[in-house]
């Protein structure tokens, strides 16, 4: 540590930080799909040249890669060492989206690239990007019946799609012969390709200023100090076994809940989960890969302690027991489009609701927890053109023990926020007929949650082809300490005058939809937290003033006349 200062350190810290954080922007300023340009839908990070593991990631990524992007790189590293996958040279860029390769879903595809130093593989730089479509039976990717991952669309094992920093056109062409509206794509792949390329360009600066050899020791103390960190946030924890569970909706085959038990047991500075007794693998794509499951985990305890520096060190104290035998551990062939934006939010739930029990000051109710995946593909008549348009929407956050919980915030695993409605309006041939709060969503508690979204988007012309795979359309969000539940998921289908709603709430795939047709989605409203007859009547006042509330609500639900 004799060339390490405190102040060095905690200069590179920020440098690399910096790193992801470039990287994240050009991705994003670059791409064409409005679910990366507006709606963040991506991540990239700096991975150890050894096994794969987290070195930084960039703060303004989807906290649910942080885990996910590490397996996926150390499968890369792996295949390589063992001569399943050909070995790199400079230049070279992997594409691999495989779900059971350390990934999330299909559309969730990863670019993995080397950094060279001397000759050597100094680390390497990963990122991903949610694609509008991967090909499969539905537009979008988002299969609500899918029994199989091939019909959920073309999964790619690792393999060079740049050779040398030049596109094969090869890889290229089997790509864009399998997915829709595939000239749009070469914009999402330039773009994340730059992305890595500026990185590496950003970290050869950051290295060639303070040496390889400190930045490798600043490294290596990162994760440590991240590490110790972790475990003296858990030691304050009292020593027990906490338990809660979450349900999933049904998987969008069979009409009946999933359920998620888990066992929290802390013991001295560690934290050890397990999901003994969840459902079994089932036959919709509701299914989770171990590393989104992995994932989750982490991403909810980072929810839980943000102050912890992100770095793999700070997943060291907490181990989680690989849930085999159950929907969290989802093995090929195994439908699994629903694991990363909705399964990883039950998951995080299910953390939260165990956790609040021995921090209750420090943890909330339960989040809306559904990303409100909207898939509609169809053909734009007055263009001439094919489209994919996928919406994602945001909810209520739950109240906790200082304050009342945000009203349209991000999903849990996430920054990905809803694209601006000009944009979707000006990319595709539709009308938003309303964008608003869902008023009296947020769950009833001493602090109450807070309120979902609603809109509703009429198809101006041609014909098109709608898929949902949410969730909380059963049960809605979960109240702490005595809080009610936030309101559920609401989905409703206008065709030809009469009103549709799936048989599964929340979930269904290729529903038929022709100009003038109608999609009404009402997104979950965040979990009250303590007893709603606490609430300050004066609160209560304000916000059946505002609307929130009608008086009646507010007389049913906190026992508050106004």
């Amino acid at each position: 540590m004799a060339k390490l200062d405190t102040i060095t350190l905690s200069v590179l810290q920020a440098a690399l930080q910096q790193v992801c954080d470039e990287m994240d922007l050009t991705f994003s300023r670059a791409a064409f799909s409005p679910v990366i340009a507006e709606a963040n839908d991506r991540s990239d990070g700096i991975y150890s040249a050894v096994d794969g593991s987290l070195i930084a990631q960039g703060s303004q990524g989807l906290p649910v890669f942080v885990g996910v992007m590490q397996y996926s790189t150390r499968t890369v590293i792996e295949m390589i060492a063992d001569g399943r996958c050909l070995a790199p040279d400079p230049g070279d860029i992997y594409i691999v989206n495989d779900p059971y390769l350390g990934g999330t879903h299909l559309m969730d595809v990863r670019f993995v690239m080397p950094v060279y130093r001397g000759g050597k593989i100094f680390c390497w730089l990963s990122n991903t990007g949610h694609w509008p479509d991967i090909g499969g039976s539905v537009p979008g990717g988002f299969s609500a019946s899918a029994t199989a991952v091939e019909q959920e669309g073309l999964r790619l094992p690792p393999v060079k799609l740049f050779k040398k920093g030049v596109l094969d056109p090869e890889i290229y062409a089997i790509i864009c012969s399998n997915i829709r509206v595939a000239d749009q794509r070469i914009g999402d792949i330039r773009a994340q390709a730059a992305a890595l390329l500026i990185g590496q360009d950003r970290l050869n600066e950051i290295l060639d200023r303070y040496g390889d050899e400190t930045v490798v020791e600043a490294i290596a103390e990162l994760r440590r100090r991240a590490a110790e960190q972790m475990r003296a946030s858990i030691a304050a924890i009292p020593d027990g076994v906490y338990r809660s569970q979450a349900f999933v909706d049904s998987d969008g085959v069979v009409n009946e809940p999933l359920t998620i038990n888990l066992a929290v047991e802390k013991k001295g500075d560690t934290l050890t989960f397990d999901f003994a007794g969840s459902s079994k693998p089932c036959a919709g794509p509701m299914n989770s890969v171990l590393a989104t499951t992995l994932s989750s985990v982490y991403l909810a305890m980072r929810h839980i302690f943000p102050e912890v520096p992100i770095s793999a060190g700070a997943f060291e104290p907490l181990h989680v027991k690989r849930p085999e035998g159950t929907f969290l551990d989802a093995k090929y062939p195994r439908p699994v489009s629903g694991c990363a934006a909705e399964v990883s939010q039950r998951i995080a739930e299910a953390v939260f609701a165990a956790m609040v029990q021995a921090l209750p000051e420090k943890v909330t109710a339960a989040p809306a927890g559904s990303s409100g995946n909207f898939a509609l593909g169809g053909n734009d008549p007055a263009r001439g053109r094919d489209y994919v348009m996928y919406q994602i929407s945001g909810g209520g956050y739950g109240g906790n023990a200082g304050h009342d919980g945000l009203s349209n915030g991000c999903s849990t695993i996430g920054i990905s926020k809803s694209p601006p409605v000009e944009i979707m309006e000006q990319a595709f041939p539709v009308l938003y007929r309303h964008y608003a709060l869902r008023e009296g969503s947020g769950g009833a508690g001493k602090h109450r949650g807070g309120f979902g979204l609603a809109y509703e988007v009429e198809i101006l012309r041609g014909e098109a082809r709608a898929s949902f795979v949410m969730d909380h359309g059963r049960f809605g969000p979960q109240g702490a300490l005595g809080g009610q539940d936030g309101a559920p998921n609401s989905v409703t289908v206008f065709r030809g005058g009469e009103a549709h709603v799936p048989p599964h709430l929340s979930k269904e795939q290729d529903i038929a939809l022709k100009a003038g047709d109608r999609v009404r989605v009402g997104t979950p409203g965040g979990g009250g937290y303590g007893d709603p007859r606490e609430r300050d009547p004066k609160q209560v006042a304000e916000d059946v003033r505002l609307g929130y509330y009608t008086a009646e609500q507010a007389r049913e639900m906190f026992g508050v006349d106004v």
